[in-house]
């Protein structure tokens, strides 16, 4: 993930001195341990602005409104009641080259600052922290005893120290351009490294970015560039400089991050506030997404193998209990034969009834032939009994395992984070697992009925209908009980986990064979047999689908139901096709 160097921290910090000053604080919501969101006020606008500690993610930005939710921190307590109905009137960074901000919060534009917010964006060491206009802390964000830091101790009460002054010599418009050149290539090394090592306020980011656009290597030795590839790098250095001290910066997208300096491949980019707001929104949903569907998957896992073991078990004890009806005939033939038991025996041969066949059956000596005979009615007396009683829990058990496996290939198909809907249907299958008890919630933040994504997965068969697929159980329920209508057809795969697929159909028209052919497919795709060559697709009228009462989501019944076979391999194909070319409207009609 790309740092915030000092050079966007001044490209955001310009930006929103132009246009969020001067701007009331109405709202101050955390909302996270390591995000607070400041909701500004100004004459024409409202905003959100985010003020992020993050070890990774430390910014400064102008992002969407933070999601409606429980806010317990204490941090963020103290900064409502600090600052709620002041004036945000003044943006500075505490030093040049320094990458920490200086909010100064005053009752009105014009007064004395009452209150200073200090965000201190330094990798892993960010902070944020409140003091009073005698810079004494009142609140930090994070702090930091002497025992964790002898050189720069952070805690409230006492007084606020800017961070120790860097050593490197500060880069400068008026250095002629032979002394930078002396300095960069006072000792022999490799380009990137020398820049790094020469002056402060540089990020590996930025150096890369410099020496690309001059066409350089950033490995290549310094003693070994000519006096035009010098050149080259300092007209690229001056530029620079140039946008730091006229506040001029052209933010822009790269194929492996962004800039704000905006050279020659860069896709140009609204504002430096949503260039940061939705990098940095995607990368840390990104990170979210990754550890959320581990979690997920392995949860599942887990309580499938259990689920496995549990159904083994009861199908090995049925089995036992098939048993039941050879110990009754045993026990007939044996009161029908009393006569030839002797007493001492172990076991006696009889005549079956039916066959004819010699049947042996063990016998314990201790016991007459009466006893014996009761024992062995006893045994098919438990084992009936043993039946009855396994037969149900054996269905439950399996009914719990086709519950999961649905829910797991819904987590599985959803594999990388591409838009937030992703993350979204993910967050959506974690409530549903509280909600059905499989996750623990301890502190309460999903047990309620939020509302759930309806963002389906979309796609236009080879006639132009459309075609909704749920991501998760709750997007299936929808499909059925809100989105569909009665000249819909609904499809899924027979006997096989996987979405509800909807194919959208206006009054009165019937599709042809190629839009059922790409729809199954679809489904059979988006279903557990997704490795399979074909895989058997049921389809019918939404109005022949019904969900039991008290069932789990996503769990239907239906009938009149016809059978086609999709090719998950050719939905697979086509996908794949349509991901890495130009966006196509439809797809390639496909055969039946």
């Amino acid at each position: 993930m790309q740092p915030v160097d000092y050079t966007t921290l001044m490209a955001t910090c310009a930006e929103l001195r132009v246009t969020w000053l001067p701007a009331r604080l109405e709202q101050v919501v955390q909302r996270d341990r390591h995000t607070i969101a400041l909701c500004l006020r100004t004459l024409d606008r409202r905003g959100w602005l985010t003020l992020s500690w993050h070890p990774q993610a430390a910014r400064v930005c102008i992002d969407p409104p933070p999601p409606k939710g429980p806010d317990t921190f204490t941090f963020s307590q103290q900064l409502r009641h600090q600052l709620s109905g002041l004036a945000l009137v003044a943006i500075e960074a505490i030093a040049p080259w320094e990458r920490v901000l200086d909010f100064q919060f005053a009752r009105r534009p014009g007064d004395p600052a009452l209150w200073h917010l200090y965000v201190e964006i330094m990798g892993k060491y960010s902070n944020v922290v409140l003091t009073n206009a005698d810079n004494q802390i009142v609140t930090v964000a994070h702090q930091v005893s002497a025992q964790q830091s002898s050189v720069r101790p952070v805690l409230t009460g006492q007084p606020y120290e800017f961070p120790p002054g860097l050593t490197e010599s500060m880069p400068s418009l008026e250095e002629p351009l032979d002394r930078w050149q002396e300095r960069v290539a006072l000792i022999p090394g490799p380009l990137k490294r020398n820049l790094l090592k020469a002056y402060r306020g540089l990020s590996s980011a930025l150096v890369l970015r410099l020496i690309a656009a001059a066409g350089l290597d950033p490995e290549r030795q310094t003693d070994s560039l000519s006096l035009a590839e010098w050149e080259r790098l300092g007209d690229r250095w001056r530029a620079w400089l140039t946008a730091l001290r006229t506040e001029q910066f052209s933010p822009g997208w790269l194929s492996d991050g962004y800039t704000v300096l905006g050279w020659d491949d860069a896709l140009p980019a609204e504002s430096v506030q949503a260039l940061l707001s939705r990098y940095y929104t995607d990368e840390l949903n990104r990170q979210v997404f990754s550890q959320l569907r581990h979690q997920l998957n392995q949860r599942l896992t887990h309580l499938l193998n259990k689920l496995y073991a549990k159904a083994e078990d009861f199908q090995t004890r049925l089995a036992q209990s098939n048993e039941a009806d050879r110990y009754r005939a045993q026990a007939d033939l044996l009161m029908a034969h009393l006569h030839e038991w002797q007493p001492g025996l172990k076991s006696i041969e009889l005549a079956d009834f039916e066959t004819g066949e010699p049947v042996n059956i063990a016998l314990d000596p201790e016991k007459n032939a009466v006893q014996n005979a009761q024992a062995l009615y006893k045994r098919h007396q438990k084992l009936r009994r043993s039946r009855q009683a396994l037969e149900p829990l054996l269905a439950e058990v399996q009914a719990e395992i086709t519950y999961l496996e649905q829910v797991q290939v819904a987590v599985l198909q959803v594999d990388t984070y591409t838009l937030p809907d992703d993350l979204d249907a993910l967050e959506d299958i974690r409530n549903e697992l509280i909600q059905q008890r499989y996750l623990d919630d301890p502190d309460q933040r999903y047990r309620g009925t939020a509302a759930t994504n309806m963002n389906f997965r979309r796609y236009t068969t080879p006639s132009g209908f459309e075609v909704l697929i749920g991501r998760n159980n709750h997007q299936n329920d929808q499909l059925i009980s809100r989105t569909a209508t009665d000249y819909d057809l609904w499809f899924h795969s027979q006997e096989i986990p996987g979405s509800h697929v909807l194919l959208r159909l206006p009054a009165g028209v019937v599709p042809e064979d190629a839009d059922l052919q790409f729809t199954a497919d679809l489904a059979a795709y988006h279903s557990r047999a997704a490795q399979s060559e074909q895989v058997p697709v049921v389809y019918t009228e939404p109005r022949h689908v019904y969900k039991p009462k008290g069932a789990r989501p996503g769990t239907v019944i239906y009938k009149q139901e016809r059978v086609i076979w999709g090719q998950p391999q050719r939905a697979r194909r086509w996908l794949e096709s349509a991901a890495s070319s130009a966006p196509v409207s439809t797809p390639e009609p496909v055969a039946p």
